[in-house]
């Protein structure tokens, strides 16, 4: 079996459980996993303390500096008071550790469920965390973690796919004109946006990201977290027809712009971010497809009806992406 494309083949329990051990942790035998397929998380019940979360991350994605940088900006959040959730400081102060040929962090436990993000109150709720947390996050770059740009986030994945046998081959014209159309589109969305600020960012910010306490919104999995415009922390809020995003979009920016300014020309990119989602979406689960997690999660991937979909999918976003941005009203 390739370790590389395997890479959590040799990943044990006796592994996760001396990991702990290896940075003080002694586990009382409890071990969950947790929903994940880029990294492998647990949650690990220890002797006379609370449960703990660890995470084992996938080798190969992001250099060791990388990760350490995205350690950086949530303890750097979390100092100014963001419910955010940082790694532990564990075994010499670290955050980060190493055990057989694996590197993994520990989370202290954070109960709280998946919210629906609906109502004025939740949205501006949230444009206020963001936006504090977008005030923290524009004070210094990333160096070692990617920026969201056309080439990486579209270019780059629509290749991969292109060269790598997934598309159905009856269907592989088709994407290949129709993808290339959809990253022109985005192309003018970003010509159109003009010079926009790039700031360090959650990067993932969808519903599935935060949990809801009795004290509010806490943002889990900064594993995306990258260099962007502002814009990308909020559009994954929005839903429903064009009014409906809208009225969310204000009730985001009401709450967002009490703690950091916002450049309404970044509306011109909100359809674009969302096609290179799309795109890079697709590349994501081929990249990953060796892995024996991710066919058994979508085994529809590779399915003449997903091909169709996706192409239908690109269409629509170059239709949206060549109307008028969602303003205020």
């Amino acid at each position: 079996m390739n370790i590389q494309l395997t890479p959590f083949s040799a990943l044990t329990p006796n592994i996760i459980l001396r990991a702990l051990e290896s940075v003080g942790l002694q586990s009382d035998g409890r071990l969950l996993a947790l929903n994940s397929y880029e990294n492998r998380v647990y949650q690990v019940g220890i002797e006379n303390s609370a449960a703990v979360v660890t995470k084992f991350y996938r080798p190969h994605r992001w250099t060791t500096a990388a990760i350490l940088e995205e350690h950086s900006f949530l303890h750097e959040l979390a100092e100014s008071e963001i419910p955010v959730i940082p790694p532990l400081r564990l075994s010499e102060g670290k955050t980060l550790h190493h055990i057989d040929g694996f590197r993994f962090s520990v989370f202290p436990g954070q109960s709280g469920r998946v919210p629906e993000i609906e109502g004025r109150e939740k949205l501006e709720w949230m444009g206020r965390l963001i936006g504090r947390i977008h005030a923290i996050g524009a004070l210094k770059p990333f160096k070692e973690r990617q920026s969201i740009n056309i080439n990486h986030s579209g270019e780059e994945p629509r290749d991969y796919l292109l060269k790598h046998d997934f598309i159905p081959a009856e269907l592989l014209s088709t994407y290949s004109s129709v993808s290339a159309h959809a990253l022109d589109s985005v192309r003018r969305c970003f010509e159109r946006a003009g010079n926009v600020k790039s700031l360090r960012l959650h990067g993932d910010c969808y519903p599935g990201n935060i949990l809801w306490t009795d004290d509010g919104p806490h943002f889990v999995d900064f594993d995306d977290s990258r260099t962007g415009p502002a814009i990308q922390d909020l559009w994954m809020l929005l839903s429903g027809d064009r009014t409906e995003m809208t009225n969310q979009l204000n009730y985001l920016l009401a709450g967002y712009q009490n703690f950091y300014d916002f450049n309404m020309r970044e509306l011109n990119l909100l359809e674009s971010l969302r096609t290179l989602r799309l795109i890079n979406y697709s590349a994501w689960i081929a990249k990953r497809w060796d892995d024996p997690a991710f066919p058994m999660a979508f085994p529809w991937f590779n399915t003449q009806r997903y091909w169709q979909d996706r192409i239908i999918e690109l269409r629509e976003q170059i239709e949206l992406m060549n109307e008028e941005p969602l303003g205020s009203i």
